[in-house]
């Protein structure tokens, strides 16, 4: 079994071997990893054991959420980061080997508070790095929330490798497009979302950017065509607060890519399709569990509530959220399966679909679009490539879908905005 390090740790082997090097870069303040340990190691005389064991709810900036994950794991107490507009309940309590509790995003439900440890957070940022190939002296651009669990993996990944995190308080397509170039940024992680934003800055890959990792929502065959053609190393990759981030990734050396593909799981990793069609996953990144006690099963599998298949290679494809699934005219229909065709449509910028109840179809399906596209053309569009059952019923044209800090579509907020078209 590998030893397990925690993220202090990293940190002070990184501030021993290479003490003048960048660790953190935020804005006009600059960290060398001798520096970062040192201001951190002054966190720890005041601290009591009791102290220690008492998770530390934070929120604030995302350089505000850095320090206190570095600082917690100095002391040897668990972090909880909140959205700088919410406030965590107190948590008394919690395993002893938990170092991180992240909330889900929840834009399927009521988000759950997942519990994990050094173990799965240094196995996660090991086998993360082996894939990407992060490195000493490597430069990753931050800008997703530290207040989920990508933005915080960052830091464990980073501290590891001995690389610097550029960090940015949240995404701005400008900001992140001057400093890929002006930072030198090898690596870089982003929704699907984000992606589209950069392509349509015009924004170009540096020389320097090696891995663009994709993650956090369904990423369409046009946004991965056109990216990959303007030279974006992308890394298309599948994983959750519940797996400390990534644990599935199709590299560019994999071939060729189609809606879905995540790849193949991270070594030591087992992933399983149930007979209910879901993803299940077993290996060292699986959470301690949920506060609640729940989540994983004696035998350390979790069940996700993604659908998926795994082809003949080993490779997972994930389908969608098995809670989003519709029937429609009596057929199974996943909203991503329509969302997918629809994306390919040209005039459509973005998509989502959703279902409203209805007493002759059972699921009504309703594509809310974002883009110039006249609803003849997308209509036409749909029916040469779905089934009749897929084919949207409702259309409403929006200015923007509505998407949490991760990306993730606020699956609750579609269905009320399909209501109000149907009003």
């Amino acid at each position: 079994m590998e030893p397990v390090f925690s993220l202090f740790d990293h940190l002070t082997r990184a501030a021993r071997a290479w003490p003048e090097r960048c660790a953190l870069l935020a804005g006009d303040r600059r960290w060398t990893f001798a520096e970062l340990h040192a201001e951190m190691l002054a966190e720890v005389p005041g601290t009591s054991a009791a102290a220690a064991g008492t998770p530390r709810a934070c929120a604030g900036s995302s350089l505000d959420l850095a320090l206190a994950a570095h600082a917690c794991s100095a002391r040897q107490q668990p972090l909880l980061p909140c959205a700088p507009e919410k406030t965590a309940a107190a948590i008394a309590t919690c395993p002893a080997e938990t170092a991180l509790i992240i909330s889900t995003s929840g834009s399927e439900g009521q988000p759950r508070q997942v519990l994990l440890g050094a173990r799965q957070l240094d196995s996660a940022a090991r086998a993360a790095n082996a894939c990407l190939q992060l490195g000493a002296g490597d430069r990753w651009l931050n800008c997703l929330p530290l207040y989920h669990i990508g933005g915080q993996s960052i830091l464990w990944r980073c501290a590891r490798a001995a690389a610097c995190v550029v960090l940015h308080d949240g995404f701005v397509a400008e900001a992140v497009a001057r400093d890929l170039d002006a930072c030198s940024i090898t690596h870089l992680s982003l929704v699907p979302a984000m992606l589209a934003r950069l392509l349509d800055l015009g924004c170009r890959p540096p020389s320097s950017l090696r891995a663009v990792l994709i993650g956090g929502a369904a990423l369409s065959r046009p946004l991965y065509d056109r990216a990959t053609s303007s030279g974006w190393p992308l890394f298309v990759s599948y994983g959750m607060s519940e797996t400390a981030a990534q644990v599935a990734t199709f590299t560019p050396n994999d071939g060729l890519w189609h809606e879905g593909l995540v790849g193949r799981p991270l070594p030591g990793h087992e992933i399983r399709i149930g007979n209910d069609g879901r993803i299940r996953i077993r290996g060292p990144q699986v959470m301690l569990g949920y506060l609640d006690g729940s989540g994983v099963d004696a035998e350390g599998w979790l069940t996700t509530g993604d659908l998926g298949k795994i082809d003949a290679e080993g490779r997972l494809t994930v389908l969608g959220r098995a809670d989003d699934m519709l029937i429609s005219g009596g057929r199974n229909i996943h909203p991503q399966e329509i969302e997918s065709c629809l994306a390919a449509c040209p005039g459509v910028v973005d998509v989502a679909v959703t279902g409203l109840p209805d007493p002759v179809w059972g699921d009504l399906v309703v594509a809310l679009v974002v883009g110039s596209i006249d609803h003849a053309d997308l209509l036409d569009h749909a029916r040469r490539h779905l089934p009749s059952a897929a084919l949207p019923r409702r259309i409403r044209q929006l200015d923007s879908l509505p998407r949490n800090a991760a990306g993730k579509l606020e699956r609750a907020v579609l269905k009320r905005l399909a209501a109000e078209a149907q009003a």
